[in-house]
């Protein structure tokens, strides 16, 4: 029977795993501006770990929470995303209106 090291078996966290996720919430929870934002760099910094983790997944830990992460920040991008256009949009609507009634005030 082989007795094997508790040192030898301990794995590394992946770089950036709690970060990631900590910016995939905040994606979700603030506004169309920033959300996006952060939403953005959350999947720029996962790239990493995840790369690693598919190179050698049996030495790391904690790719539960950084594909949670990158999960929580595509959603945070998307609704965001959602969010801007429509706020966009209500505001050219608003700058249609406003042009057409100073349109009709002028004849």
């Amino acid at each position: 029977m082989e007795v094997v090291n508790p040192s030898q078996t301990k794995k590394t966290v992946l770089p950036n795993a709690s970060s990631t996720l900590v910016l995939g919430i905040l994606s979700l929870v603030l506004g169309c501006g920033f959300g996006l934002i952060l939403g953005i760099i959350g999947l720029i910094i996962s790239k990493d770990g995840k790369q690693l983790y598919e190179e050698n997944p049996d030495a790391y830990s904690g790719f539960a929470n950084l594909n949670a992460g990158r999960i929580l920040c595509i959603i945070g991008i998307v609704l965001n995303g959602v969010a801007f256009m429509v706020f966009l949009f209500w505001i050219l609507g608003i700058a249609a209106i406003v042009g057409t009634v100073a349109g009709l005030e002028v004849l």
